[in-house]
């Protein structure tokens, strides 16, 4: 109760809120097609490699999402191309470039001699987010889900069998670059909330949860905004409520009903492959 007053009485609580709630649902919905295309690593690569580009824009003084896409581009291209280019394979490009972009973060991070601006980058601070910040990441919001609708199919296409859509004539590498760009912008998004190490937590955990909860594409996405918007919320209220860490919070919420489905999950719930198990044990011994 006093958390709801707190939220019609305070702006900044207003603005983290509605804040966090957009970064729930975007980072829930990317992250259905990062799962689907076993992209995790890619995901941790794209939000540790916007570091960069947040300290060169703090050091320029123009608006962080600049840096920070730019960043992430670069970075998504550059690994594709060393692992198009060489015998290295995806997975080890993506752990040369992604920790090479966040080793010149830090370095540029700390020429800036502010520590306080670290912090805020790497954990986030939703309670601290500013009108611009929160009108980023409505706009960010906005045009990532309107182009989750309009290119549904062809994500959808892409993510289960890459080698059909090529079939079918899609340009399936646009499409993965394109992808790639929504992700960025998504991490940029978040970082306000979650910061930069937390943010991959926000764009795995709620997906995983809802792909433990059913088999259709469609209904993982609704239910991955709704466990994403949840955790954003439920994670304010603590964070708000106890003065702890906002970013941390929110994602200890999302890992908590993570948990709830990998242990109660109707289908894939380990007690449900439990008794399943046992049932059937004990039919076989019946039969015997």
């Amino acid at each position: 109760m006093a958390f709801i007053e707190a939220v019609i009485q305070y702006g900044f609580l207003q603005k983290a809120l509605l804040t966090s709630v957009m970064v729930g649902i975007i980072c829930g919905i990317i992250g259905c097609f990062i799962i689907l295309r076993g992209m995790a690593l890619m995901g941790d690569a794209i939000s540790h490699a916007v570091l960069p580009g947040v300290a060169i824009s703090y050091m320029l003084g123009i608006n962080f999402l600049i840096g920070a896409v730019l960043s992430g581009i670069i970075t998504a291209i550059g690994i594709g191309f060393v692992s198009q280019n060489s015998r290295i394979k995806n997975d080890i490009s993506i752990g040369i470039m992604f920790t090479a972009a966040f080793a010149l973060g830090i370095i540029l991070i700390t020429l800036m001699k502010s520590s306080t601006d670290l912090y805020h980058i790497l954990f986030g601070n939703v309670l601290a987010v500013r009108p611009s910040d929160m009108w980023i990441t409505l706009g960010i919001g906005t045009f990532v889900l309107l182009s989750i609708f309009l290119l549904y199919k062809e994500f959808l296409v892409t993510s289960f069998d890459s080698t059909m859509a090529e079939v079918y004539g899609l340009p399936v590498r646009l499409i993965h670059y394109f992808l790639m760009t929504l992700l960025t912008l998504v991490t940029v998004a978040s970082l306000q909330t979650v910061g930069i190490i937390l943010v991959v937590a926000m764009l795995i955990t709620p997906a995983a949860t809802a792909y433990l909860l059913t088999d259709r594409l469609s209904t993982m996405l609704f239910l991955s905004a709704g466990i994403g918007t949840l955790a954003s919320i439920a994670g304010l209220y603590f964070s708000f409520t106890y003065n702890l860490a906002s970013g941390a919070t929110i994602v200890l919420v999302a890992t908590f009903f993570f948990l709830l489905a990998f242990f109660f999950s109707p289908r894939q719930g380990l007690i449900h492959k439990f008794i399943k198990k046992s049932r059937a044990e004990t039919s076989a011994k019946r039969e015997v």
